[in-house]
Protein backbone atom coordinates (compact mmCIF):
# COMPACT_ATOMS: atom_id res chain seq x y z
CA UNK A 1 0.00 0.00 0.00
CA UNK A 2 1.42 3.29 -0.89
CA UNK A 3 1.67 6.17 1.88
CA UNK A 4 0.97 8.81 -0.74
CA UNK A 5 -3.34 9.88 -0.39
CA UNK A 6 -3.90 10.42 -3.82
CA UNK A 7 -2.55 7.10 -4.59
CA UNK A 8 -5.19 5.46 -2.56
CA UNK A 9 -7.83 7.46 -3.78
CA UNK A 10 -6.98 6.30 -7.20
CA UNK A 11 -7.68 3.11 -5.99
CA UNK A 12 -10.71 3.79 -4.32
CA UNK A 13 -10.22 4.82 -0.59
CA UNK A 14 -11.41 7.42 1.57
CA UNK A 15 -13.87 8.32 -1.56
CA UNK A 16 -16.78 10.26 -0.84
CA UNK A 17 -19.24 12.87 -2.54
CA UNK A 18 -17.52 16.26 -1.87
CA UNK A 19 -20.39 18.18 -0.29
CA UNK A 20 -19.65 21.57 -1.55
CA UNK A 21 -20.38 20.76 -5.01
CA UNK A 22 -23.33 21.91 -6.79
CA UNK A 23 -23.41 22.10 -10.60
CA UNK A 24 -26.46 24.05 -12.16
CA UNK A 25 -26.85 23.54 -15.85
CA UNK A 26 -28.89 26.26 -17.70
CA UNK A 27 -31.00 25.07 -20.45
CA UNK A 28 -31.86 21.15 -21.45
CA UNK A 29 -29.81 20.76 -24.30
CA UNK A 30 -27.07 17.71 -25.62
CA UNK A 31 -24.38 19.58 -23.51
CA UNK A 32 -26.85 19.62 -19.95
CA UNK A 33 -27.43 16.29 -20.26
CA UNK A 34 -24.14 15.44 -20.95
CA UNK A 35 -22.87 17.66 -18.01
CA UNK A 36 -25.99 16.42 -15.75
CA UNK A 37 -24.23 12.71 -16.08
CA UNK A 38 -20.89 13.07 -15.69
CA UNK A 39 -21.26 15.85 -13.41
CA UNK A 40 -22.91 13.14 -11.25
CA UNK A 41 -20.02 10.84 -11.44
CA UNK A 42 -17.47 13.54 -10.39
CA UNK A 43 -19.53 14.32 -7.14
CA UNK A 44 -21.71 16.91 -8.29
CA UNK A 45 -25.21 17.25 -7.02
CA UNK A 46 -26.95 18.73 -10.33
CA UNK A 47 -29.49 20.91 -10.74
CA UNK A 48 -31.07 21.74 -14.39
CA UNK A 49 -32.66 24.84 -15.06
CA UNK A 50 -34.93 25.39 -17.98
CA UNK A 51 -37.68 27.71 -17.96
CA UNK A 52 -39.62 26.83 -20.95
CA UNK A 53 -42.56 24.55 -19.54
CA UNK A 54 -43.28 23.57 -23.43
CA UNK A 55 -39.36 21.99 -23.48
CA UNK A 56 -38.88 18.69 -23.09
CA UNK A 57 -37.36 18.20 -19.08
CA UNK A 58 -33.94 17.19 -20.77
CA UNK A 59 -31.20 15.42 -18.64
CA UNK A 60 -32.27 13.77 -14.89
CA UNK A 61 -30.57 16.05 -13.05
CA UNK A 62 -31.42 15.81 -8.94
CA UNK A 63 -33.29 18.74 -8.58
CA UNK A 64 -35.08 20.53 -11.94
CA UNK A 65 -36.37 24.15 -11.81
CA UNK A 66 -38.14 26.63 -14.08
CA UNK A 67 -35.42 29.54 -11.94
CA UNK A 68 -33.48 30.78 -10.02
CA UNK A 69 -35.68 32.04 -7.96
CA UNK A 70 -36.73 27.59 -6.71
CA UNK A 71 -32.89 26.70 -5.81
CA UNK A 72 -32.39 28.31 -2.25
CA UNK A 73 -31.43 25.54 -0.66
CA UNK A 74 -29.25 24.79 -3.46
CA UNK A 75 -27.45 27.68 -3.50
CA UNK A 76 -27.67 29.22 -0.68
CA UNK A 77 -23.62 28.73 0.47
CA UNK A 78 -22.49 30.40 -2.41
CA UNK A 79 -20.43 27.20 -3.80
CA UNK A 80 -22.27 26.22 -6.95
CA UNK A 81 -21.26 26.43 -10.10
CA UNK A 82 -23.82 27.57 -13.16
CA UNK A 83 -22.96 26.58 -16.94
CA UNK A 84 -25.05 28.09 -19.46
CA UNK A 85 -25.80 25.68 -22.18
CA UNK A 86 -27.28 27.75 -25.15
CA UNK A 87 -26.02 31.05 -25.80
CA UNK A 88 -29.31 31.65 -28.35
CA UNK A 89 -32.02 31.13 -26.23
CA UNK A 90 -34.18 34.43 -25.50
CA UNK A 91 -34.30 33.90 -21.79
CA UNK A 92 -30.54 34.12 -21.67
CA UNK A 93 -30.30 37.70 -20.01
CA UNK A 94 -33.02 37.10 -17.64
CA UNK A 95 -31.59 33.72 -16.26
CA UNK A 96 -28.17 35.14 -16.21
CA UNK A 97 -28.99 38.02 -14.30
CA UNK A 98 -30.60 35.59 -11.76
CA UNK A 99 -27.43 33.93 -11.43
CA UNK A 100 -25.58 36.71 -10.77
CA UNK A 101 -28.11 38.21 -8.60
CA UNK A 102 -28.01 34.80 -6.35
CA UNK A 103 -24.81 33.50 -4.29
CA UNK A 104 -22.70 31.36 -6.52
CA UNK A 105 -19.33 30.66 -6.66
CA UNK A 106 -18.56 30.75 -10.72
CA UNK A 107 -21.09 31.53 -13.61
CA UNK A 108 -20.28 30.62 -17.40
CA UNK A 109 -22.02 30.63 -20.76
CA UNK A 110 -20.34 28.13 -23.38
CA UNK A 111 -19.37 30.02 -26.97
CA UNK A 112 -17.06 30.68 -29.47
CA UNK A 113 -14.65 32.90 -27.92
CA UNK A 114 -13.76 34.51 -31.13
CA UNK A 115 -17.14 36.87 -30.76
CA UNK A 116 -18.33 38.69 -28.47
CA UNK A 117 -20.92 36.51 -26.63
CA UNK A 118 -24.70 37.84 -26.92
CA UNK A 119 -24.89 37.71 -22.99
CA UNK A 120 -23.11 41.11 -22.75
CA UNK A 121 -25.63 42.87 -24.94
CA UNK A 122 -28.76 41.12 -22.80
CA UNK A 123 -27.11 42.02 -19.86
CA UNK A 124 -26.44 45.45 -20.66
CA UNK A 125 -29.88 45.74 -21.88
CA UNK A 126 -31.30 44.42 -18.39
CA UNK A 127 -29.26 47.25 -16.87
CA UNK A 128 -26.96 44.95 -15.18
CA UNK A 129 -23.88 46.66 -14.35
CA UNK A 130 -20.61 45.96 -15.80
CA UNK A 131 -18.45 44.79 -13.00
CA UNK A 132 -21.51 42.28 -12.63
CA UNK A 133 -20.79 41.12 -16.60
CA UNK A 134 -17.80 40.84 -16.14
CA UNK A 135 -18.19 37.87 -13.37
CA UNK A 136 -19.56 35.77 -16.31
CA UNK A 137 -16.93 33.25 -18.08
CA UNK A 138 -16.87 32.88 -21.80
CA UNK A 139 -15.12 30.85 -23.11
CA UNK A 140 -15.44 27.98 -20.35
CA UNK A 141 -13.38 24.63 -19.86
CA UNK A 142 -10.35 23.46 -21.17
CA UNK A 143 -9.24 24.05 -24.22
CA UNK A 144 -9.46 20.57 -25.55
CA UNK A 145 -10.67 20.87 -29.15
CA UNK A 146 -13.73 19.32 -28.02
CA UNK A 147 -16.93 19.45 -30.77
CA UNK A 148 -19.48 17.31 -28.97
CA UNK A 149 -21.76 17.56 -26.48
CA UNK A 150 -20.13 14.75 -24.76
CA UNK A 151 -16.55 16.28 -25.31
CA UNK A 152 -17.78 19.95 -24.28
CA UNK A 153 -19.22 18.85 -20.90
CA UNK A 154 -15.85 16.66 -20.36
CA UNK A 155 -14.04 20.00 -20.75
CA UNK A 156 -16.63 22.31 -19.04
CA UNK A 157 -15.90 19.84 -15.93
CA UNK A 158 -12.26 19.18 -15.99
CA UNK A 159 -12.23 23.18 -16.02
CA UNK A 160 -14.34 23.96 -12.80
CA UNK A 161 -12.45 21.42 -11.51
CA UNK A 162 -9.32 22.72 -12.14
CA UNK A 163 -10.35 26.11 -10.61
CA UNK A 164 -11.88 24.68 -7.96
CA UNK A 165 -8.54 23.34 -6.90
CA UNK A 166 -6.63 26.37 -7.83
CA UNK A 167 -5.14 24.66 -11.09
CA UNK A 168 -4.56 26.24 -14.15
CA UNK A 169 -5.90 23.42 -16.04
CA UNK A 170 -2.54 22.44 -18.32
CA UNK A 171 0.07 19.99 -18.49
CA UNK A 172 3.45 20.91 -16.96
CA UNK A 173 5.58 19.52 -19.35
CA UNK A 174 8.76 18.50 -18.20
CA UNK A 175 10.99 15.50 -17.37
Amino acid sequence: MSTDPNCGVAHGDGVGRPADRVLVAVFASPVAAALVRYAADVGYRTVLVEPDPGREAGPSADVPARGFAELDAELKDGTADVVVTDHHRPELGELLRDALAVPTRWVGVLGNPRHEGPHVAALTALGVPSEEIARVHRPIGLDIGSRTPPEIAIATLAGLLADRNGRSGGFAHGR
